[in-house]
């Protein structure tokens, strides 16, 4: 699985590990990306997503439509 999200561009970030000694090392934190079936613009598509955008996405679709008066 490619570590970018397809919606918002989260890459992998990096840093150190510090200890108690304070001796840093280096790691990185990777985005915690998933593929899904996402309806971008009517059209169905498998992107990869990071579970924050899948989130967001399930938010939006859940929302009820604005009613007409």
């Amino acid at each position: 699985m490619p570590a970018k999200c397809d919606i918002c561009g989260k890459t992998p970030q990096f840093g150190h590990n510090v200890s108690h000694s304070k001796r840093s090392t280096n790691r990185r934190w990777l985005p915690n990306v998933r593929r899904a079936t996402v309806v971008i613009e009517g059209v169905e598509r498998r992107v990869h997503i990071c579970t924050r955008c899948l989130r967001s996405q399930h938010k939006l679709a859940r929302r009820p439509k604005a009613s007409l008066r």
